[in-house]
């Protein structure tokens, strides 16, 4: 089930962004085999790693000519592949784009780095907080007065990475369609983000965005458009930015006109934060829920991912799951015609070697050979 149902792509594991890449394009109801290597994948350990699940392992040794030859003739019946080597190492290992495409013209290959295939930093180590620093993304995160803040690893890891990934990988498979050839994809996490970044370049080459972090409006420079604590030491956010949700917020607030009457002039932001800081606190989570959610104020309460589950808006629209005890997001987005199926929990690495095999076109006698020889492994 789901709208990527009958793509068959190959998912040579690796941290993060990948397993994340993966998850989008299994939970549209591809195919996606992942390669693991015998003994495990370090990046898959605790056993309920969401970012693996909906997927089939086979444990394949790359470090061998037969385990690379498996995989080779996997990509003859494929029609993606995407790994996050640094650049070079597939081509080393013999799995690189051109020995893949050489078995499949049709074949789509995704690489995802975080400095992409070419340019002085490619072949360096780095993580999310070094991607997104050299894009901008970073540098805008934080209040005024503040040091910057990473935004965990959302921006670079996960939606420059992964997710650009999975777009990439789906708008090549069109293409393909049409075309009949495949290609490769150079996706870089620092330039993913600064794609994530295009509203704030646009906004500062008409004046209306700084290098001032925790000045502007979507910043936490204004009063409007933040996060405030409340009585029990809890938390509600603001959005109140078009004027007549901000009228709305003075009237459920109980805010005085002279005092909160210019909502555009950033002068009067700190002073109109301190006083919304306080009155914040004179009422407990609960009771602003009961004020002011469900209204046009722009409001929500901060919700741990203990309480997000079972707000009652996710519960309506079972926007979270269980899957096998661990809870967990529902597969998004969704679809009117080819929903997404339930997603399946994620496997012991080489769980399903025999099988995928099989399903390629490989003998038993040559599964068991496989295995004999070590270049693959079944759990």
């Amino acid at each position: 089930m789901g709208p990527l149902q009958g793509f068959k792509i190959i998912e040579l594991a690796g941290i993060g962004p990948g397993p994340f890449c993966g998850m989008m394009l299994a939970d549209m109801g591809a195919e996606v085999i992942r390669v693991d290597r015998p003994g495990g994948n370090p990046s898959a350990a605790g056993g309920h790693d969401i970012l693996f699940r909906n997927r089939k392992s086979i444990a394949v040794d790359l470090k061998s000519r037969q385990g690379v030859e498996t995989v080779l003739k996997l990509c003859e019946q494929a029609d993606a592949i995407f790994e996050g080597y640094r650049p070079g190492v597939a081509e080393r290992l013999g799995v690189g784009p051109e020995q893949c495409m050489a078995r499949n013209g049709k074949l789509v290959y995704g690489r995802m780095t975080g400095w992409g295939q070419t340019g002085p930093l490619a072949k360096t180590a780095g993580h999310d907080i070094n991607y997104i620093s050299i894009s901008g993304a970073l540098h805008a995160m934080g209040r005024a007065g503040e040091k910057p803040m990473p935004p965990l690893n959302l921006v670079g890891d996960f939606g420059g990475g992964g997710m650009m990934m999975a777009f990439g990988i789906v708008c090549a498979l069109l293409e393909a369609q049409k075309s009949g050839k495949g290609q490769t994809i150079d996706c870089s996490m620092h330039e993913g983000s600064a794609a994530l970044m295009a509203m704030f370049y646009g906004l500062k080459a008409n004046g209306l965005f700084s290098d001032n972090r925790g000045t502007h409006m979507l910043d936490t420079g204004a009063h409007f458009y933040d996060v405030y604590e409340t009585k029990d030491g809890r938390y509600v956010s603001i959005g109140s930015i078009e004027p007549q949700f901000y009228e709305l917020l003075k009237e459920k607030a109980g805010l005085h006109v002279e005092a909160f009457g210019e909502q555009m002039n950033p002068s009067l932001w700190p002073q109109q934060k301190q006083q919304l800081e306080a009155i914040f606190k004179r009422k407990t989570r609960a009771q602003w829920c009961e004020i002011m959610e469900g209204s046009d104020v722009c409001f929500a309460p901060v919700l741990g991912l203990d309480e997000a589950p079972s707000h009652p808006h996710n519960t309506a629209r079972a926007s979270f799951i269980d899957v096998e005890g661990v809870v967990q997001h529902a597969p998004t987005p969704r679809f009117s015609r080819t929903p997404s199926a339930k997603p399946e929990a994620m496997r012991t690495p080489g769980t399903h070697t025999r099988e995928t095999l099989l399903a390629f076109g490989f003998s038993d006698a040559e599964v068991d050979h496989l295995l004999e020889q070590g270049a693959i492994a079944q759990l």
